[in-house]
């Protein structure tokens, strides 16, 4: 399944997200690399299986073998990471001056640019809803050089993905 195809599956009510996911594909303000991991990344935290498995046949093929097991593992260490420090910033206390005692490596060495995993962190981060990690994240690819448009267009892409995750969901359970 292709984007196009993804589209299709997308109902008439929904018209709108369906022209975001379209116009958001050619997103310019983004390089290549960027712009397919944050599909990539927000594919695999919508949880939808037939959302990552088109916009993995997509958007896979635009990334590296390196590039893509970090995308990989960018939307997994968020899976951890934005509920762990969602707790921590929800709660208070002395939550926040305790280690996490989480291991994080590779955030620290993800095997591509720095400024691009810390991006497609962003985008996970937004998609599962973590005030932490965005704040964050969002610090990271700024002091990187990232413009606030490329934050914007990171976080409209995890918008638009989750939300054709959910109309599809939606879809499918009114059909069962």
């Amino acid at each position: 399944m292709t984007i196009e195809a993804l589209k299709e599956r997308i109902p008439d009510y929904a018209k709108d997200i369906k022209l975001n996911l379209g116009s958001l594909s050619t997103e310019v303000s983004l390089t290549t690399q960027q712009r397919a991991g944050c599909f990539i990344v927000s594919a695999l935290a919508s949880r939808n299986a037939e959302v990552t498995r088109a916009i993995f046949a997509e958007f896979a093929g635009q990334l590296s073998p390196e590039a893509l097991t970090a995308a990989k593992a960018a939307a997994s260490i968020m899976g951890m990471n934005n509920v762990y420090y969602r707790f921590v910033h929800l709660v208070g206390n002395d939550y926040e001056r305790m280690p996490a005692k989480l291991r994080m490596n590779i955030i620290a060495k993800p095997g591509i640019e720095k400024v691009d995993f810390e991006l497609w962190s962003l985008a996970v981060s937004a998609v599962n809803g973590c005030g932490m990690c965005l704040t964050s994240h969002e610090k990271v690819v700024r002091d990187g050089g990232l413009s606030q448009e490329q934050v914007q267009a990171a976080v409209r892409i995890g918008a638009v993905v989750h939300a054709v995750a959910a109309t599809l969901d939606g879809e499918d359970a009114l059909a069962a």
